[in-house]
């Protein structure tokens, strides 16, 4: 059974070796928590150009991915550490596709779309190269948007219920950051699905120029 592991809320902070600030420092938090359509209540969102808004409200990451990381060398992991707002066990990340959907209490969670390594992230981690580093790996927990709000909290059961169209995991869409020529019949099976409406618009743009 899938378990909500941790709920991590973040305040501000600055980002080393800047004067800009950032959320991503996040820790767990005991109690119940509020979800509205934008987001964990509480958690601080500074650039609302790349993050937040209501088709990235909510970043998830995975126990299984974790004990990945765990193996790696100069990695001590703790929830909270990639910047999520949720830490769920019992889920298998890398097989997360694209319109699944995590429903906790009376939450419900719908994915979007994966996580894209950021300079922020990187300088989170002391690593100019863990971008990349992160990229290599694969696994790049998943962004979701707020289909029902409510409140939750640590150690409650979480119901994983998968999309029942053609599934596009987010290890896939995260292995086409940076491609410049896309195959369109991928492009056609993701618009299928509940996808971010930026990669929507991107994907809707690219198919047009083809004809």
């Amino acid at each position: 059974m899938a378990i909500l592991a941790s709920i991590n809320i973040g305040q501000p902070q600055p980002i080393p070796g800047k004067t800009a600030k950032t959320g991503i420092y996040k820790l767990p938090v005991e109690g119940d928590v509020t979800v509205t359509r934008e987001g964990i209540e509480g958690d601080a969102i500074l650039d609302r150009k790349h993050h937040g808004g209501k088709d990235q409200a909510v970043y998830l990451y995975f126990a299984d991915d974790y004990d990945w990381w765990s193996g790696q060398p100069d990695m001590q992991v703790t929830p909270g550490l990639f910047g999520e707002n949720l830490t769920i066990a019992g889920v298998e990340g890398r097989k997360v596709a694209i319109g699944d959907r995590f429903i906790i209490d009376d939450v419900v969670l719908e994915v979007t779309s994966h996580r894209t390594p950021c300079m922020v992230f990187a300088a989170r981690m002391g690593d100019p190269k863990f971008a990349k580093r992160f990229h290599q790996a694969g696994r790049p927990g998943a962004y979701c948007r707020v289909i029902k709000p409510g409140t939750f909290h640590a150690g409650e059961p979480v119901k994983h219920e998968a999309f029942e169209g053609d599934r596009i995991t987010i290890s896939e869409m995260m292995a086409l950051d940076g491609v410049r020529e896309i195959d369109p019949d991928f492009m056609r099976r993701a618009l299928k699905a509940p996808v971010h409406y930026k990669t929507r618009e991107d994907y809707q743009d690219r198919l047009a120029r083809l004809f």
